[in-house]
């Protein structure tokens, strides 16, 4: 009989070759994490939130593939980016940099702010005042911010922040979306680099996928190794929250 032992070494890597290959493949054809950096989609999306974006959503380009190599042109078995959708996209003047933000503007449709106000294809998107956002900063302090929920073209309601109908980018000039891209606007309208800014329009292939599920959340009390930290650091009533159009995430404590 073989005194050889099954397994070793080389079973070991294979096994590790195995699951690198299975976590690549789900990655670029299923879902793939992502966080949130900045606060340019609060009220919906926080710092600290961490989501899972689905890639088969709008079909597959080539940043669906890992590190973005230019395997193909275009989009493979294509599904078009819906009004109201939270997406990733790589930004138009540097690929290696992605953003999130919300579908406003489709291809051919007319977008523009006047004072604050949201207008599609020349008609006023309804925006009514509800509860102030409140928001508690690192250092305790309480702040309050004017939140409205705005109703989009086919009854797609979500809440979004404006602090002054007068800032830099509450009144523009009427932009046409051309074929083959999107307007996209955070819902912190004061205070995020969108469409109406750097980013311009944004073509389909830079789309990644869209945002479905917010599977973990925390306010940044806890430093990775302060374990005793965790139980109050971690937002335990966003864990798992439907992040589709149309979802309302509320008021969530920071």
């Amino acid at each position: 009989m073989s005194n050889k032992k099954p397994g070793g070494i080389g079973e070991t890597i294979r096994t590790v070759v195995y699951a690198v290959v299975v976590a690549l493949l789900v990655r670029t054809v299923a879902f793939e994490p992502f966080n949130i950096p900045s606060g340019s989609m609060i009220p919906h999306l926080l710092i600290g939130d961490y989501l899972f974006v689905s890639k088969y959503s709008y079909g597959y380009s080539r940043f669906s593939l890992p590190f973005g190599v230019p395997a193909f042109d275009g989009r493979v078995l294509e599904s078009t980016p819906e009004r109201g959708d939270i997406a990733v996209f790589k930004f138009p003047r540097d690929t290696s940099i992605d953003y999130i933000k919300r579908v406003i503007g489709l291809p051919g449709d007319r977008v523009q702010m006047k004072g604050g106000r949201l207008f599609l294809n020349g008609a006023e998107v309804l925006r009514e005042r509800i509860e102030d956002y409140v928001y508690v900063d690192p250092r305790g302090n309480v702040l309050r911010f004017a939140q409205y929920m705005e109703t989009l073209p086919g009854d797609i309601r979500h809440r979004i922040i404006e602090v002054t109908d007068h800032g830099p980018y509450d009144d523009t000039p009427e932009y046409t979306v051309p074929a083959g891209h999107y307007f996209m606007m955070g819902d912190n309208r004061d205070n995020s680099a969108d469409s109406r800014a750097d980013v311009g329009f944004v073509p389909a292939e830079n789309f990644v996928g869209r945002a479905e599920v917010l599977f973990f959340s925390t306010n940044g009390s806890a430093r990775i190794w302060e374990l005793w930290k965790w139980p109050s650091a971690i937002r335990w009533e966003r864990l798992f929250n439907s992040l589709k159009k149309g979802g309302d995430l509320g008021q969530a404590p920071q």
